[in-house]
């Protein structure tokens, strides 16, 4: 089969001879170094996909991903959002919503949290965490709740106890002095998403919520907006609002939470990626070796018409074949690694959490076609010093004592 000069003489040159068993030791090294870097990085990237994924739809899936408000975050409530706003929310219907900070009391425990008043939709997106109750029994006038099972443990109470509901932000004066507004509340469902919204997020119906913060019937405190990626919030908080309408999103109480997953995953790349450079840069040891072996090959090559961009090309070819094999071998086995790494810690016995629970894994094409790419980058960079030497050697000065 034909072959390029060029790439015939670097494809014989990464085979090496049957004597030449150091320099084809050196660059198999090279390749397995880029192999092991490349599948550690898709399979670390990939287990922190899956907990930012995780994150996102336990927490983001039932936090109110955003809400859209008439200034002092009170609104007039109507059948239908304004057309804006319509437009803003791009997986489901804007709807009606009632927020505040409350304090939830017990017969032996108080707790802190955010009440939020929803109109129960068969779709609301708290229905897919019940882990008891249902959501039919969250009626007008019942003044019923539902609390995160980490809550429900902290307070000592079960489906159909009383609890007692507070907001200080329709308190009143009394003689005896300024008292918060509060209604006993019966428990009527716990949810379990797995995240620390379990032990603060407290859902009710948006008329009883608003009848506990002396709002009128008509009056709400904004549209709750669904978006199929929370993330994009960051985009469209910059988009201009009419005026007297205000934006609030999940940032403001998870904002940070999410940062530092991102930062984590971030550093953990930049790390991983430094491994995979230190490996790349590995075939320039090799290479120089190659080269100074093959001084004379080269020189009978040149003096046999072959032309310094073909030599270079030579050695280019060589280096790199190293590379592409390490980082397509590299993504391929990290991928399989990340499919199958809890069944492979099941069968090592390797228990990460108490509950029996398994690390979620999410595998992103493109960031790993991303990875693959840049690890052959880096390989195809590193040869070029050592392919030059090559193809600068004068033939003359290479066989003066051959």
């Amino acid at each position: 089969m034909f072959h390029p000069i060029s790439v015939f003489v670097g494809l014989r040159y990464l085979r090496g001879r049957s004597g030449d068993r150091f320099s084809r030791f050196v660059s198999y090294m090279s390749t397995a170094g880029i192999t092991i870097g490349v599948m550690a990085l898709v399979t670390v990237l990939s287990v922190m996909n899956g907990f930012e994924s995780q994150l996102k739809g336990r927490i983001l899936g039932v936090l109110p991903q955003a809400v859209i408000s008439q200034t002092q975050g009170k609104t007039e409530r109507s059948d239908q959002a304004p057309e804006f706003i319509q437009q803003l929310s791009t997986a489901a219907k804007p709807q009606p919503i009632v927020e505040s900070e409350a304090v939830i009391q017990s017969h032996s425990q108080l707790s802190a949290g955010l009440l939020v008043g929803i109109d129960p939709k068969p779709n609301d997106p708290i229905a897919e965490h019940l882990i008891a109750g249902k959501l039919s029994s969250l009626e007008s006038s019942e003044y019923n709740v539902f609390i995160g099972y980490a809550l429900s443990r902290s307070l000592g109470v079960s489906i159909g106890d009383k609890v007692r509901l507070m907001v200080t932000s329709a308190s009143q004066f009394t003689p005896l002095g300024r008292i918060p507004s509060q209604r006993i509340f019966t428990v009527s469902g716990i949810y379990n998403t797995g995240s620390d919204i379990d032990s603060q997020l407290i859902i009710t119906h948006i008329q009883d919520a608003g009848r506990l913060l002396r709002f009128s019937r008509d009056t709400m405190t904004g549209w709750r907006l669904f978006f199929d990626d929370p993330f994009v919030v960051g985009d469209i908080a910059n988009r201009p609002l009419p005026d007297g309408w205000q934006w609030r999103d999940w940032r403001d109480q998870r904002g940070e939470l999410f940062q530092a997953v991102r930062m984590e995953k971030n550093m953990m790349g930049l790390m991983l990626g430094l491994i995979v450079g230190v490996a790349a840069f590995n075939i320039i040891s090799a290479l120089i070796m190659v080269v100074m072996e093959k001084q004379s090959e080269v020189a009978i090559l040149k003096t046999q018409g072959m032309k310094d961009r073909q030599v270079l090309a030579i050695f280019m070819v060589q280096g790199a074949s190293s590379g592409v094999i390490g980082a397509l071998v590299g993504g391929a086995l990290g991928v399989a690694l990340a499919l199958n790494l809890n069944a492979i810690l099941s069968s090592m016995g390797v228990a990460l959490f108490a509950g029996g629970g398994s690390l979620p894994v999410h595998v992103e094409p493109m960031q790993i076609l991303v990875v693959v790419v840049l690890a052959i980058s880096l390989s195809l960079l590193a040869t070029l010093f050592p392919s030059y030497r090559a193809s600068s050697v004068h033939p003359a000065e290479a066989l003066r004592y051959e």
